[in-house]
């Protein structure tokens, strides 16, 4: 599967969604040479990548209501709603515990998009640019705005990698992959609205205008993407992956039931397009 690509959509908890296709990935052996995500999706793309099948599962949702993963608590002590220490650090080293060997081994390209807080665009690293770093940059490309602090690496400030590219296609098509595999978090149909939040967003990233005029464009960005998507799908260059039926799960959501729905629903959906999918591998 030369010149094949996987592209993972970020969206918070909806993430859940693209773990439950990659666990199905896992159980059919199923991995391609080039793998680029954003915020969510690099983080499920990590425990695929490094062969850990139910991974995603027990640190998404079996860790949810744990008060260091994601509450209000979070973010009055830390000013941060996920507690980011805990995700990218105790879960991963202490408790669910990250096969780095594994994952450093694979052969696949690993690439995960961020935002540059300085310039508002997108910087994208791969495998031989973070080396052993990765829980660092995949945290950056996690960082959403207002409720994560800005992570410095390399030089750069980073935030999430879902600002200035949500779907990041046209940069795996950049690197040569000629057909692309695209897990969406959004129903299909979705597109983004103009916030009228635009003045809190001056105000917070006041230091960095080229970071608040991207975020203010975001929903242009958003639906651009969708429409170019929506053309290589039909021209036969792309396969996608999205929830069937409409989404139950917010960027933050809490309720483990409902997670696990979106989980075996993402699984249930590879199982179904799996015949029409490998079709399209082969043609």
């Amino acid at each position: 599967m030369n010149n094949v690509g996987l592209v993972l959509e970020g969206g918070g908890m909806r993430g859940v969604y693209t773990a439950g296709v990659l666990e199905y990935f896992m159980e059919q052996d199923l991995y391609f040479p080039y793998v680029i995500g954003v915020s969510a999706g690099a983080c499920m793309a990590a425990s695929y990548l490094s062969r850990q099948k139910g991974r995603n599962r027990t640190v998404n949702i079996d860790y949810v209501n744990h008060p260091n993963y994601l509450s209000v608590r979070n973010f009055i002590k830390h000013k941060q709603i996920f507690g980011m220490d805990f995700i990218f650090d105790e879960i991963p080293n202490k408790h669910v515990p990250f096969n780095y060997d594994s994952f450093y081994q694979s052969k696949e390209e690993f690439v995960v998009g961020t935002t540059d807080c300085e310039t508002g665009e997108p910087v994208y690293f791969k495998k031989e640019d973070y080396g052993k770093d990765i829980l660092t940059v995949i945290r950056a490309s996690s960082s959403l705005p207002f409720i994560a602090p800005i992570i410095e690496f390399k030089g750069k400030k980073l935030l999430d990698g879902g600002i200035s590219d949500p779907i990041p296609l046209q940069k795996a098509q950049s690197d040569g992959n000629e057909k692309n595999i695209v897990i969406l978090t959004r129903n299909r149909g979705y597109t983004k609205k103009k916030s009228n939040m635009t003045w809190v967003v001056k105000k917070k990233y006041k230091e960095y205008p080229l970071l608040a005029r991207v975020m203010e464009e975001r929903y242009q960005t958003y639906n651009d993407t969708i429409s170019y998507l929506d053309k290589e799908e039909k021209a036969g260059r792309v396969f996608v992956f999205s929830p069937s039926t409409p989404l139950e799960v917010g960027r933050i959501e809490r309720n483990p039931i409902k997670l696990s729905k979106l989980y075996e629903q993402g699984y249930q959906d590879a199982s179904s397009l799996s015949g029409s999918f490998l079709e399209w591998l082969k043609s």
